[in-house]
């Protein structure tokens, strides 16, 4: 909205008989009454067009000040988004100095609340760097340790698939005194989001660190000797203050690491946060699928125009690729999902978006997508996704000729029919 500010004022002129139209003389008036009132209309006249003029002026300087405050803002954003990715660098080589560099930057608070945050995020960090970081003795990085471990969400998780998600977010540390702090912390929140599965946080901290070793002896392709379930059962006999744990439940974790072993992030130069150092955005979202109409959690990387999407944080290659070139992104409601939107090709007719997937025996194959549909875990992540992938949309000048001379051709063929 556009506010226009008047610098003067008029006073207005003696009221003219009702019965006098504004452009009228009286009759009675001298000559030299009549020169001075023409006079006197022609000045006013003159007047309200200086204000109109200087009411344009103003808005035109509105208009320009605007535009200056707008460049501005977009300046102010592109540098603190300079700084922020300048951070995550300086974190990953050294952690406690990019801690350090955002603070003073204000691009981060000093609060262990704030800094594991944004760590639980982990966008464009290195998972050994956060695993040093949230594994050092300073009374300052065990607040924020359990400040990370209480982000994550283990209620009626069983403790295989929590250690799946514990283990994702970052890199365990080679230091044993690391590692016994970390997990801790973990049996801890465990044992607060599911009470009643153990009877302490000690006989969960031991089934924790069962589990991870029963992961390597099973497929470690060095360890000949792999454990049976009932050598597993026998190992964990007595574990819960004295007592033993349900066999069931030994059962069906022991099944779970043998089906599914653990996807421990290796920094081995191919990590993801190595290939895809930096990226704008990246996140876990559901994906609709394209054939089979059923939601499938990825991992999702936005980076150099094109959306990747991943089946775990930890994998090297992508399961599909989406280049953004000539897509829009727009919201939709869908009765199943909630915080979705799509990609889609505008004026879009029976054509297939331009993407590839990776099927299970390993074959690249094109993607079978009119539309990708998407759903984010909250409104507000929903949002910044569809802002980043606004801001990486590229459009090719070529494909908007093409389209423009399709257009032209389709109406002058409706001219043409009688």
């Amino acid at each position: 909205m556009i506010t226009v500010v008047s610098f003067c004022y008029i006073s207005p002129l003696p009221p003219l008989p009702k019965t006098l139209c504004p452009h009228q003389v009286p009759a009675d008036l001298t000559p030299e009454e009549r020169s001075e009132l023409e006079e006197i209309r022609r000045r006013k006249g003159a007047l309200l067009l200086e204000i109109q003029r200087l009411r344009e002026e103003l808005r035109e300087a509105i208009i320009e000040v605007e535009g200056l405050e707008s460049s501005t803002e977009g300046s102010k954003t592109l540098q603190k988004s300079r700084h922020v990715a300048m951070g995550r660098k300086k974190f990953n080589m050294d952690p406690k100095k990019g801690i350090v560099f955002l603070v003073e930057n204000e691009l981060l608070r000093h609060t262990p609340e704030d800094i594991a945050q944004f760590l639980y995020k982990g966008e464009g960090l290195n998972k050994t760097a956060i695993g040093d970081y949230l594994g050092e003795r300073d009374e300052f990085n065990i607040r924020v340790l359990q400040a990370f471990v209480d982000l994550h969400e283990f209620t009626d998780l069983n403790l295989v698939q929590a250690l799946r998600q514990f283990l994702w977010s970052f890199r365990l540390p080679g230091e044993a005194q690391k590692i016994d702090r970390m997990m801790e912390a973990f049996a801890q929140r465990y044992c607060h989001c599911n009470s009643g599965v153990f009877q302490s946080t000690d006989t969960c901290y031991v089934l924790s660190f069962a589990i991870i070793m029963l992961n390597t002896s099973l497929h470690n392709p060095n360890v000949r000797d792999k454990p049976t379930v009932e050598r597993f059962i026998s190992m964990n006999r007595g574990i819960n203050e004295g007592g033993d744990l349900p066999e069931e439940l030994l059962r069906n974790l022991y099944d779970s690491i043998k089906n599914e072993p653990f996807k421990i992030p290796e920094d081995d130069g191919n990590d993801l946060t190595h290939t895809f150092f930096n990226p704008d955005r990246e996140g876990w979202l559901l994906k609709l699928g394209g054939r089979v109409k059923t939601w499938k959690r990825r991992w999702f990387i936005l980076t150099d125009n094109c959306l990747y999407y991943f089946e775990y944080t930890t994998d090297k290659e992508p399961r599909g690729i989406i280049p953004l070139e000539n897509l829009s992104i727009r919201e939709v409601e869908d009765p199943r999902k909630p915080n979705c939107f799509e990609l889609y090709i505008p004026n879009n007719r029976g054509q297939l978006i331009k993407a590839c997937k990776t099927e299970a025996d390993g074959r690249v194959v094109e993607g079978n997508h009119m539309v990708y549909r998407i759903s984010a875990p909250t409104p507000e992540e929903k949002d910044e996704w569809i802002h980043s992938i606004k801001s990486a949309v590229s459009v090719d000048p070529f494909y908007e000729m093409l389209a423009a001379r399709k257009k032209r051709i389709s109406l002058k063929k409706k001219e043409e029919q009688p």
